[in-house]
């Protein structure tokens, strides 16, 4: 985007007041002059500004919506902007004043603000602060996966710019015997493994060789095996797999997060078809099955609340919920107060009916329950990791029963290559689940061992992960769940689904990539 058009949009938005907005307009009628230039639209599409229209009076707001979304993380969003494509009419709130919630991206000043370091403003070695977009969730979206799927089916994509991430990893073993290697994708790269003997490749050559043909629906391709019935240990015995195979299979390609699934009876199935999703997302563009949005996850809400707004949908940022109103027992409306930002006063207070509320677990303390708690460090690196090709992105799993735990650690870095920092750094964030009550950096170590020299390190207390304790169907309140610790969204997006589910009573199905469609441009 050129300076000047830049400056006339910056101007613009800060005249703006931080009310409520909503967009009337129906995507056909959106300029072409705006769509054809990716960068003005996406600049556009995050401040919120194209033919969106403060509401200049309280009785802008509609006395009634269909649903009302409280916050404005990635799930509440994608939601959002499919029920208001569907036609519902939605009330979208967040008590804070930016998107993203738990999974916005900050800038490296409001980072170590975040951690309570600010004495003698140490952001500020490491030049403009608007240069760094970081993620506070460690998530990649799998090129096939259900979240592009999403992306694609709902035309979201044209407000996002997209990069492959470089490469896909595992560890075996631990400490100065560990070794990390790209994760074999088909029989080829099986074959040219340090991580297997030669006739342990063999074997898992054939496996790889059976999944890319193996069909659901076909007994046939099932190699004997009741895949209805079956545990997938019956599947890894059938070709002989040695644990440490089974280890990098099972966790760095089906994308399990413990050992729990080799022994459920009936679920080779589910496992087979993870495993193809990542073959099938590694084949689309080669090196690994991740991409990522340019300028960090934050981009993702900031879509969907777009195509919210399309659709008629109406945001209000710094707006707290002051009170829940029931009808026989189910959710019926809300008071609540809007305020401008970093405003002391007492806001303008207003009140709306709703038929359904969804909402992240923050908004309903008492109908969630714990799970666990994510332990979580972001690091600042100023070279690649090691070990891995001099790659600027990827992912990095490290099995749990290669270091001795329960549950996998976690490793997704970027880089400037995804503009998120200023060239020459890395942003690496190591996640796992708390599997002890202190000691928590310990936990982490095998995955801070794995970066070399560390910048900076951010690491806060363990973070409560939360679940609804019911469905919601019961007084119309759908809850979602807390961001795990994979380094992925494929658990995002299956708890997208079951909200849907619930909310709407059917089966959310959408359309993905068609042959020879991407969303990454050829490097």
């Amino acid at each position: 985007m050129k300076a000047g058009a830049t400056s006339t949009c910056l101007a613009a938005f800060k005249a703006t007041p931080t009310w409520a907005h909503s967009h009337r307009q129906t995507p056909s009628r959106t300029p072409r002059c705006l769509l054809s230039d990716p960068h003005t639209l996406r600049f556009a599409a995050c401040i919120h500004i194209l033919y969106i229209r403060v509401l200049p009076a309280m009785d802008e707001i509609a006395p009634e919506y269909d649903v009302v979304v409280l916050g404005t993380g990635l799930t509440e969003c994608v939601l959002s902007g499919v029920l208001s494509v569907k036609g519902k009419k939605v009330l979208h709130i967040d008590r804070n004043d930016h998107y993203g919630g738990e999974a916005a991206s900050v800038n490296i000043e409001a980072l170590f603000k975040k951690y309570g370091n600010t004495a003698g403003e140490p952001w500020k070695k490491y030049g403009r602060v608007n240069d760094w977009n970081i993620d506070l969730v460690p998530k990649l979206l799998m090129s096939n996966g259900e979240l592009t799927n999403i992306l694609v089916s709902t035309d979201v994509t044209r407000y996002l710019d997209f990069k492959q991430i470089a490469g896909s990893y595992v560890q075996q073993g631990s400490g100065v015997k560990a070794t990390v290697a790209k994760v074999p994708s088909d029989a080829g790269e099986a074959l040219r493994s340090p991580l297997m003997g030669l006739f342990e490749k063999r074997r898992a050559r054939n496996f790889l060789e059976w999944v890319g043909a193996y069909k659901e629906d076909d007994p046939a391709t099932h190699k004997g095996l009741d895949v209805k019935t079956c545990t997938m240990k019956d599947v890894y015995d059938k070709f002989g797999l040695e644990v440490t195979t089974k280890d990098f299979i099972g966790h760095s390609m089906a994308l399990f997060q413990t050992d729990d699934y080799i022994n459920q009876a009936g679920a080779a199935n589910d496992a087979i078809m993870r495993i193809r999703l990542y073959v099938n997302s590694m084949a689309r563009y080669g090196k690994s099955p991740y991409i990522y949005p340019l300028y960090g996850l934050g981009e993702l809400p900031q879509g969907f609340a777009r195509l919210s707004a399309i659709y008629g949908g109406t945001y209000m940022l710094n707006t707290d919920v002051d009170e829940f109103l029931y009808e026989d027992g189910k959710i019926s409306g809300i008071k609540a107060t809007m305020r401008e930002k970093h405003e002391d006063g007492p806001g303008m207070k207003f009140e709306t009916k709703c038929k359904q509320i969804l909402a992240d677990p923050s908004y309903f303390p008492d109908k969630v329950r714990v799970t666990g708690h994510l332990l979580k460090a972001i690091c600042i690196l100023n070279h690649p990791i090691p070990n891995t090709d001099n790659s600027d992105s990827l992912q990095l799993i490290i099995p749990q029963s290669q270091v001795g735990r329960k549950h996998d650690i976690y490793i997704a870095v970027v880089s400037s290559a995804h503009n998120v920092c200023p060239k020459g750094y890395y942003i690496a964030i190591v996640s796992t689940i708390a599997e002890g009550d202190s000691n928590h950096h310990m936990e982490l170590q095998p995955g801070l061992d794995r970066l070399g020299r560390i910048e900076e390190q951010f690491m806060g207390p363990p973070i409560p992960l939360y679940e609804p304790i019911e469905s919601g169907t019961s007084n119309n309140i759908f809850l979602s769940k807390s961001y795990d610790a994979t380094s992925h969204f494929e658990t995002t997006t299956d708890d997208i689904k079951h909200i849907y589910q619930r909310v709407e009573g059917k089966e959310l199905v959408v359309e993905g990539l068609r042959d020879g469609q991407g969303l990454v441009a050829e490097e």
